[in-house]
């Protein structure tokens, strides 16, 4: 397994990460224990959760069942030490968690107590924000996204204010390091400018949607993410499945995400069907398996980048991990340049 390093701190992890958004709700704590043994044993010793999973459906009776699920793994093993642990607070808007409340200076030592109780640890290797207060153009908000209500003054003001609470968690040892998630180009630009002058962490690494069917992470923030050291966590790498290719021919497998959340959260479109069947092609032309083409491919790009693959059962994690022995030739790497020409924005 490839190692890569989280930003400019030091944190090495393995290039692929472990996703657990499934755990609770789709997955037993039985097999996301069986995941994290299985993924320790195959080189992978990041994982990544979040204080609102599981998701799929997203409940408040479930809400924080994931982190606990992990606590209970460390409990039992006692190998906390073994694993670089991400997990995110959650943004203003998500009722249930927190009432809703935005992520302040009030709010940030709030939620780390609570994500350290439930994985019952004393510290978290990388905390994330999962999306601004401002908002967001991702989750499809990119077609309709209007930034021309934000006060830049107040958005500043916030980011400062929750620096410095940042800082004050790394002294009191509960963090190691800081990211981003579902942010853009200007807002994490702001964070770094702000930490460089001396407000608090910087920025380690942005946990954005990336994949081959969602590329808006290619242009601006590739370059922001090249010259400010800044590392893609890539969530989705598959797409929510769909680049599986189960979905397709309008099939719907049993405890499938799409039979529990029908459209994929925006993404299900006729074009996303079109897009899939040719990358699927494109798989089957070139012998490579289209679930590793995707994972491996996202460790080609010219850029930090790590993908994020979650898997509801073993077997399917083991098809992941296998992408990490991948290399994809030139010819394919061009191919799926091509593909994406002819299907830029399939939803």
């Amino acid at each position: 397994m490839q190692r890569k390093t989280l930003g400019r701190t030091g944190i090495e992890v393995s290039a692929i990460c472990l996703g657990s958004m499934t755990w609770g709700s789709q997955t037993s704590q039985r097999e996301a224990h069986a995941q994290i043994d299985r993924a320790l044993a195959r080189g992978v010793d990041f994982i990544d959760t979040a204080e609102m999973y599981p998701v799929n459906p997203v409940r408040a009776e479930t809400i924080g069942r994931t982190e606990e699920i992990i606590g209970t793994w460390f409990a039992a093993t006692g190998r906390r030490a073994e694993v670089v642990l991400a997990t995110k607070q959650s943004g203003e808007g998500l009722r249930d968690v927190r009432g809703g409340a935005p992520i302040s200076a009030r709010t940030i030592p709030e939620a780390i107590e609570g994500s350290l109780r439930r994985l019952g640890t004393d510290y978290i290797d990388l905390y994330q924000f999962h999306w601004p207060n401002r908002g967001s153009y991702m989750f499809r908000q990119n077609w309709r996204f209007d930034p021309s209500g934000q006060d830049r003054a107040e958005t500043l003001a916030h980011m400062g204010e929750a620096l410095e609470a940042l800082q004050r968690e790394v002294e009191r040892g509960t963090i190691r390091a800081f990211g981003l998630s579902n942010e853009s180009a200007w807002g994490t630009a702001q964070w770094l400018r702000l930490a460089e002058a001396g407000a608090g962490p910087r920025v380690a690494t942005i946990q954005n949607e990336y994949s081959l069917m969602c590329r808006l992470y290619d242009t601006d923030l590739a370059e922001l993410g090249v010259n400010e050291d800044v590392t893609l966590l890539a969530f989705s790498p598959l797409a929510a499945g769909l680049l599986t290719g189960k979905y397709q021919n309008d099939a719907v497998p049993e405890g499938s995400r799409m039979s529990l959340n029908g459209n994929l959260g925006g993404r299900k479109t006729p074009h996303a069907f079109k897009a899939v069947a040719a990358y699927l092609d494109l798989a089957d032309q070139h012998g490579v398996d289209p679930v590793q083409m995707a994972v491996a491919w996202c460790l080609t790009r010219p850029f930090p980048c790590l993908p994020i693959p979650g898997a509801t059962r073993l077997d399917q994690l083991d098809r992941l991990l296998d992408a990490a022995d991948l290399t994809l030739s030139p010819e394919l790497l061009e191919a799926i340049d091509d593909t994406h020409r002819a299907h830029p924005m399939p939803y």
